[in-house]
């Protein structure tokens, strides 16, 4: 297999990873990330195929998962409940039931909440001098959101974007011991809340999403408390931390492409959430784990094998996409990887879809003269992809 080095807390790579996405596709749709010392998929068609595959999972087999330190026991008291630790009926069976509470009408729902939101937020842009708009803006929207649709008080949201960051945290190629002790006292403080807010809706229900995932049952079967707990978890951390990223770089690539007023008419914004999303998408690496023994793009995994699907490489694949380092927003929609693919799709990407399509129009709409005010750097987050900041004058 080819070989091929990239650290991926390089400053360069942290700004632009495309240039090296693209060399290595180049080279073909498997190589082996040396910087890792595992297979990565480079390819659009290779990157779905393996996020299809019911032969790959999200972690490696029970029996061959390393040992895990005794500091981060908080953290997979959570992580092992969720429905990313699950694979086949287990999976089928939590998603299922996650479903019946997290539905389309629920969440189609929230838009007017959305908007009256965005308004809200922008209201409280300084008028007269440079702020920034990740932590005025992209950061509030989802996580205010989500508290609503839990049924958490308004007021826990910053609380609840700590624990999130805290946790998001340990995903990253420059995680250490610190940020893996600072994870676990995260995820052993979020637990415990979610654990008594839970229990506080079993006696008085609400009309959110704690109380109506503690009442979902199917053949039979509720949601233990475990669960519940790692379903509303996985909602924020995952959900947030994609909608943050995404509204950060579109307001910034549609920034530097004009046009947005254009772009985000009622007739084009579904196609330009699309483009942003295919375009600079807030996750750019998956890892898969070989359930048992498979072959794939011509390379033989053993049972345990990890394999590094890169969203980021196969959104800009040529052999997908016409001139894929183009942002278009009028190119025909074809389906992209940045929420993933098959069974662990992102539930919650018709939120996510939902707040862009709101939150977007609502800033360029009511700030017609959002400009720069300074060039702005990606934060070191990888596997994420999302700005440190965006300073910009209205």
């Amino acid at each position: 297999m080819i070989q091929i080095s990239q650290s991926p807390t390089d400053a360069d790579f942290v700004q632009n990873p495309y240039p090296f996405y693209d060399r290595a596709r180049a080279q073909g749709p498997l190589l082996e990330w040396t910087d890792y010392g595992v297979p990565a998929a480079f390819s659009y068609a290779l990157v779905n195929a393996l996020l299809r595959d019911r032969r790959f999972g999200t972690k490696p087999p029970e029996d061959l998962e390393p040992p895990r330190p005794a500091h981060l026991d908080g953290f997979y008291r959570v992580e092992d409940r969720s429905m990313l630790a699950q694979e086949g009926a287990a999976h089928k069976r939590l998603r299922g039931l996650v479903l019946r509470a997290f539905t389309s009408r629920r969440i189609n729902a929230l838009g007017p909440e959305i908007e009256t939101l965005c308004h809200r937020l922008i209201d409280e842009f300084p008028a007269d001098q440079p702020f920034d708009l990740v932590s005025a803006y992209a950061t509030h929207v989802p996580v205010i959101v989500i508290a609503r649709l839990l049924g958490v008080p308004e007021d826990m949201a910053p609380q609840l974007l700590f624990w999130s960051n805290t946790m998001v945290a340990m995903y990253q190629a420059r995680r250490d011991t610190r940020i893996e002790e600072e994870a676990d006292r995260a995820s052993a403080e979020f637990y415990d809340y979610i654990r008594g807010y839970a229990e506080e809706r079993r006696s008085r229900p609400g009309d959110d999403l704690i109380t109506e995932l503690l009442n979902a049952e199917e053949d039979g079967e509720k949601l233990t408390m475990d669960e519940l707990i790692g379903t509303c978890i996985l909602l924020l951390n995952a959900g947030h931390e994609a909608t943050v990223n995404t509204l950060g770089n579109g307001v910034l690539t549609l920034l530097r492409h004009g046009e947005a007023a254009r772009w985000l008419t009622p007739e084009t914004v579904d196609g330009t959430v699309e483009e942003i999303l295919r375009y600079d998408p807030p996750l750019h690496l998956f890892s898969r784990y070989a359930l048992e023994e498979a072959e794939v793009g011509g390379h033989l995994f053993r049972r345990g094998d990890r394999v590094a699907c890169l969203l980021g490489s196969a959104n800009r694949d040529p052999d997908t996409w016409e001139e894929p380092n183009r942002f278009d927003p009028a190119r025909p929609v074809k389906t992209n990887a940045a929420f993933g693919a098959g069974a662990h799709f992102c539930i919650g990407a018709p939120l996510a879809r939902l707040e862009l399509k709101i939150a977007l129009p609502v800033l360029f709409r009511r700030c017609p003269n959002l400009r720069l005010a300074e060039e702005p750097r990606y934060a070191d987050l990888y596997h994420f992809h999302g700005l440190k900041d965006l300073m910009v004058t209205v």
